[in-house]
């Protein structure tokens, strides 16, 4: 067994059981098992347990850098659309539930979602921006639809799970265009 192996599968199995039952209600020992690991591999790549859900949350929840926005002038569902598409951003339904189930009670997940959630609006202004030139003197608007397309974006797992409705990108990119326009 590689090391590299083990510390990936004890945070595989960390993640599936902290989407399902918490972190609090998940001992160590559980996640060792799951991982096929000795409970103390497991103390060896993480000392505490909290630790484990530092490392979830650092190294599996993010959004990554480099991409172009993809802003047509004068359409802005088409401009948000492609960027809910092509946005990189990278936590997992599983890792999206840790978030919001965690981010009360530690506060390096709520900074962690905090940062996700403001870089999401911070693209989608500048998207709607690039999209709707002329609307750049109404910043609040800009904000405020900004900020309800990041929503989506983050929160469409936590929603499809309370509501069993999967929300569509598109329609929600459709719907905030018309709101501005």
């Amino acid at each position: 067994m590689v090391n590299g192996d083990a510390r990936t599968r004890i945070l595989d199995a960390a993640e599936e059981l902290f989407a399902g039952g918490g972190y609090e209600a998940t001992p160590t020992s559980v996640i060792a098992r799951l991982a096929q690991v000795p409970k103390g591999l497991v103390f060896h790549y993480f000392p505490r347990k909290i630790d484990v859900l530092v490392a979830l949350v650092d190294e599996r929840t993010l959004v990554e850098e480099g991409r172009e926005v993809d802003a047509v002038p004068g359409d802005p569902a088409g401009t948000l659309s492609r960027l809910a598409r092509g946005l990189p951003l990278r936590a997992s339904p599983a890792m999206r539930r840790i978030l919001f189930r965690e981010a009360d009670t530690h506060g390096s997940v709520r900074e962690r979602l905090g940062r996700l959630n403001g870089e999401l609006i911070r693209r989608a202004r500048f998207a709607l921006g690039l999209a709707l030139p002329g609307a750049r003197g109404d910043a609040a608007r800009l904000e405020v639809a900004a900020a309800t397309f990041a929503a989506v974006l983050l929160y469409q797992e936590t929603l499809c799970q309370l509501t069993g409705h999967q929300l569509d990108p598109d329609a929600v990119a459709e719907l905030i265009a018309h709101s501005l326009a």
